[in-house]
């Protein structure tokens, strides 16, 4: 018994240990060979002879009453239960830690080598027009992969800012924390459709499967089916669980090309966010649920399209109407389709920054993720009722994931930054923030959050030199008033603040309440807190973990608008 289990010990050392220190195989090859050829000489021994104070003597020699074969039976005992403690600790060592570092490649974290991201394909047709139908596509295999439970999908925020992108394959997978990219071109000339399609494992740059597809555009649904197939299959043997059949959510349930490419084109021009555009986008979604009025994802993002013209490019009685018009589309989303993820994490969104519904919207957010547990959007939403409630660990928990499932989307950056400085982790913060805005050079918000922070950490230097840094744009007048704040000049100070609410009055409420607090003006933070509320600020769900409101926490009157928000009231505490 003690030679077997110190003999497998023996031998799991030499096999686990030994190539982390280049020993050859052959030596490995040795030790095996020298333990099996030892075990008869071994039982032999134990036959014949016995350990004695006085050394090795052969059991005939020993008179019996002399023989202290019980006592070194006790202490054989003990030194079978030495061996056999340590045999279990090197199982548990080679289970759970050893086999994991031997098994994977240096930089692959558990589950990466079923990572991919679809990049968008290129338009090989040389018409600019086209260049929706590639984006669809693409965007279409992006879901149909997503569909399987063993595959991380990037998703098309991240993927497609490598668009035409000169970078190669190793470093784009790096970024996009990926071990597989799908790449290809798409051509549409009249009634046929050419896609050229190649799976790329980054660790070599080498093509792990690649095909052309050559069919008539009537076969569009069948097609991205059989590359999805395809797809899979190639990376079946790298996968630890087999991946069910594509289910490509954005087809019109009716079949309907043109109410297909309908709701393609409105996409387009939806996700350019622009004024002009937008209009566009609803016009497009509305002539593709004319098409086919089951068409439940073009409710979805003919909803987005009006939420986003009531919220960013409208006032008055046009920006209600806009609301009125997009809660309709969106209830007929969720009527023709409840199990659409999509629409519930739109609904949470609207639900907190229209209705201040926060059980509600918790309600559908968790909704979202339970249908969709790897997208972005949805553990988005989750992340951010939960800070906007005050549960700020469990609010980053899933504002990490929403990160990791698409890393490129600036949004989450802002939203994390707000909550891990909630949390009392500043210097995380900073470097979310500023993660961001190397991303997003141009993100005038994610800058202004950043100079907050500088200010409130008693660097009025490096928030004024934030502030200058801004590229022109909406947020720079924001910014600058901002680092104006930390200066020593009163009279610009309050003259830049001025200049700033005849403009920006309507859109940056809650700002401008975050910048009295930092002039510490009672008075006017509640009275632009109330601007807020009235405007539907979606700032003021950073309200209960936002430090520019700190010292205001104990007012009577932070507790009568946290009221008049549903937001629980504050502890007075510290945040």
């Amino acid at each position: 018994m003690f030679y077997a289990g110190a003999a497998w010990l023996l031998v799991q050392i030499a096999t686990q240990v030994f190539p982390f220190f280049d020993i050859p195989n052959s030596t490995v090859r040795i030790v095996v060979i020298a333990v099996l050829l030892c075990f008869p000489f071994a039982m032999l021994f134990s036959w014949f002879y016995e350990w004695t104070p006085q050394g090795i003597k052969r059991e005939t020699e020993i008179v019996a009453t002399e023989s202290i074969t019980r006592q070194t039976g006790k202490k054989l005992d003990k030194a079978i239960i030495a061996v056999l403690t340590l045999v279990v600790f090197v199982l548990l060592l080679n289970q759970f830690l050893l086999h994991r570092v031997v098994s994977e490649p240096a930089g692959v974290a558990d589950g990466a080598l079923k990572s991919i991201a679809v990049l968008p394909l290129s338009n090989a047709s040389g018409d600019k027009d086209q260049q929706y139908f590639s984006d669809g596509l693409s965007e279409d295999l992006i879901n149909a992969l997503s569909q399987s439970s063993a595959l991380k999908v990037i998703a098309r925020g991240s993927s497609f800012r490598f668009r035409d992108s000169q970078e190669d394959a190793k470093t784009i997978g790096s970024k996009l924390g990926v071990t597989h990219l799908l790449e290809g071109s798409v051509r549409r000339f009249g009634e046929q459709v050419r896609i050229s399609a190649e799976l790329v494992d980054i660790a070599d740059g080498h093509a792990l499967w690649s095909q052309h597809f050559d069919r008539p555009y009537a076969d569009l649904f069948k097609l991205e089916d059989d590359i999805t197939a395809a797809v899979v299959a190639a990376l079946s043997a790298r996968l630890t669980a087999r991946a069910p059949a594509a289910d490509l959510s954005e087809r019109p349930p009716g079949g309907s090309l043109q109410a297909y490419n309908a709701y393609q084109q409105g996409k387009f021009y939806l996700q350019r966010f622009t004024k002009e555009d937008t209009p566009k986008a609803i016009s497009w979604l509305e002539q593709a649920i004319q098409l086919d009025p089951q068409y439940a994802i073009a409710y979805n993002e003919l909803a987005y399209g009006w939420f986003s013209s009531a919220l960013n490019y409208l006032d008055g009685t046009k920006a209600a109407e806009a609301m009125t018009n997009g809660r309709a589309a969106l209830d007929r989303a969720l009527q023709l389709r409840p199990d659409l993820a999509a629409a519930h994490a739109q609904r949470a969104n609207l639900l907190a920054i229209e209705d201040f519904d926060w059980s509600g919207t918790e309600a559908e957010a968790r909704r979202a993720v339970e249908l969709a547990p790897n997208n972005s959007a949805a553990l988005r939403s989750l992340g951010i009722v939960l800070g906007a409630t005050g549960r700020f660990d469990q609010s980053v928990q899933n504002l990490l994931l929403a990160r990791d499932a698409d890393p490129l989307e600036t949004t989450t950056y802002l939203w994390l930054h707000g909550f891990q400085l909630a949390r009392g982790h500043d210097a995380e913060a900073e470097q979310t923030v500023r993660k961001g805005m190397e991303l997003q050079p141009s993100n005038g918000l994610l800058r202004y959050y950043l100079a907050l922070q500088q200010f409130l950490e008693g660097d009025r230097t490096g928030a004024q030199a934030t502030a200058e840094q801004t590229p022109p744009g909406n947020w720079r007048d924001l910014l600058l008033t901002l680092g104006s704040q930390a200066g020593d000049d009163r009279a610009a100070a309050d003259a830049a603040l001025k200049k700033l609410i005849e403009k920006e009055a309507g859109f940056s409420a809650f700002q401008i309440a975050e910048i009295y607090a930092l002039r510490q003006q009672p008075d006017a933070v509640f009275q632009w807190l109330e601007r807020a509320r009235e405007n539907h600020d979606p700032g003021l769900q950073f309200l209960l973990g936002d430090r520019a409101f700190e010292a205001y926490r104990t007012d009577p009157r932070f507790a009568v608008f946290c009221k008049s928000v549903n937001l629980p009231p504050p502890t007075g505490q510290k945040i």
